[in-house]
């Protein structure tokens, strides 16, 4: 498998894309520049989410009533055998074939193969670093939420807590897809068909309360002739303004903003001798300035 990277856009409005606990759920921010902050890991947990509800096994995957499944106990479900902590080469090829977020982003599992240690680590190919907000973004005041069922037995009040949320956040996300590490965990083309499509239905089909507002606006996957190319983050050359320039800070909607792909499509036409095909979908809300059509070897997706 050759290389393979990715950028990932889409919107919130007037939600929380990734509460950090450790400042009482608010949105992740970077306050000195006001940018939004979303982890990679609330990202695979969309991806996910979405391969479950589809059928799919994983390793790391949400059990009855949400409980995450215990690492031993789902390698045992996996192989269909009461005891998992010894295996084989047949054994971990086994793990393999039926465990995508496995093949995907890779896991260090507590099982011991041939004598080489008690646990396995696979590097996933798949990965994101941390997304962030393109604008400048604002959060909502506080607002105080309450409960309708008493947080402890005798209480007559509900339970009070915040709802923070922001007002508008164009996030871009940069990953990569290795053609190396994919070669240790077996991942196949038709893998990365289902993480494009992951990627566009996840967000929107599974959000909750502080997560209603969450669309996605772009997609771009540039699958590279080799593994060993890569250009490195595509965000650097996409570059970010509102409609009107006069109120750069009042994007508060998708209509408010535009993107400029111009010097994407220059640097992807650059290389194109590297580049095997580029695999895109942009939804029709979003204003971009830059010619798609213009982007090298270009194959559309659509679901």
């Amino acid at each position: 498998m050759n290389n393979s990277e990715i950028l990932f856009i889409y919107d919130a409005q007037m939600c929380n894309p990734n509460g950090d606990p450790d400042e009482e759920n608010r949105p992740r921010m970077d306050y000195p520049t006001q940018t939004n902050l979303v982890s990679d890991v609330r990202l695979k947990r969309y991806i996910r989410d979405y391969l479950q509800e589809k059928g799919h096994e994983l390793y790391v995957q949400k059990g009855e009533a949400g409980k995450t499944v215990n690492a031993s106990e789902r390698i045992k479900q996996a192989l269909g055998r009461e005891k998992s902590t010894k295996l084989g080469a047949e054994d971990l090829k086994v793990v393999l074939e039926k465990l995508i977020d496995v093949r995907l982003f890779g896991a260090t599992m507590p099982i011991k193969l041939e004598g080489k240690g008690q646990s396995i680590a696979f590097t996933g190919p798949v990965q994101f670093n941390w997304g962030y907000s393109l604008n400048r973004v604002y959060l909502l005041d506080t607002k105080s939420i309450t409960s309708h069922f008493s947080s402890e037995s005798g209480k007559e009040q509900g339970a009070i807590g915040k709802d923070y949320r922001v007002k508008y956040s164009l996030i871009a996300f940069h990953g990569i897809i290795s053609g190396y590490n994919a070669k240790n965990t077996a991942l196949q083309e038709q893998d990365v068909a289902l993480l494009d499509k992951a990627i566009l239905k996840a967000i929107p089909l599974h959000a909750t309360r502080s997560k209603v507002g969450q669309e996605p606006r772009l997609y771009i996957r540039v699958e590279y002739n080799s593994d060993d190319f890569i250009l490195g983050d595509l965000r650097k050359w996409v570059k970010y303004s509102s409609q009107d320039e006069k109120k750069d800070d009042e994007v508060f909607s998708v209509q408010d903003a535009r993107l400029d792909i111009t010097p994407l499509v220059e640097k992807l036409r650059n290389h194109e001798a590297q580049i095997a095909q580029v695999k895109i979908w942009k939804d029709s809300e979003l204003r971009l300035s830059g010619a798609l059509d213009s982007l090298p070897k270009m194959s559309p997706l659509s679901f």
